[in-house]
């Protein structure tokens, strides 16, 4: 099945939190990575199905929304990424996303 790629980074960590809690609940999504990016920006990258990815991240731009003091820097969705897109940058299932894959 083609899996795509969500991310969304956000300003404070609260909002990236509340994001990836809910984008883990709204769809079969994998959390693949997380991290600082710059200045108290975070950000958080999922994987999955094309159809389970985009109610996912919805659902995560929603709740960073509703987070008090959050801003959502920026956000996007790439369905089906070329391999070397995946190999090159740290959006691949790791071995400790691995037993959460779904």
């Amino acid at each position: 099945m083609p899996e795509a790629v969500g991310v969304i980074q956000t300003l404070g960590f609260p909002g990236v939190l509340a994001a990836a809690d809910a984008m883990v609940k709204a769809g079969r999504v994998t959390l693949v990575y997380f991290d600082l990016a710059e200045r108290g920006e975070f950000m958080v990258a999922i994987r999955g199905g094309v159809s389970e990815v985009k109610p996912a991240m919805e659902a995560g731009i929603a709740a960073a929304q509703n987070t008090f003091g959050c801003t959502i820097i920026t956000h996007y969705t790439i369905p089906n990424p070329p391999p070397n897109i995946v190999d090159v940058l740290p959006i691949h299932h790791t071995p400790k996303s691995e037993p959460f894959r779904v």
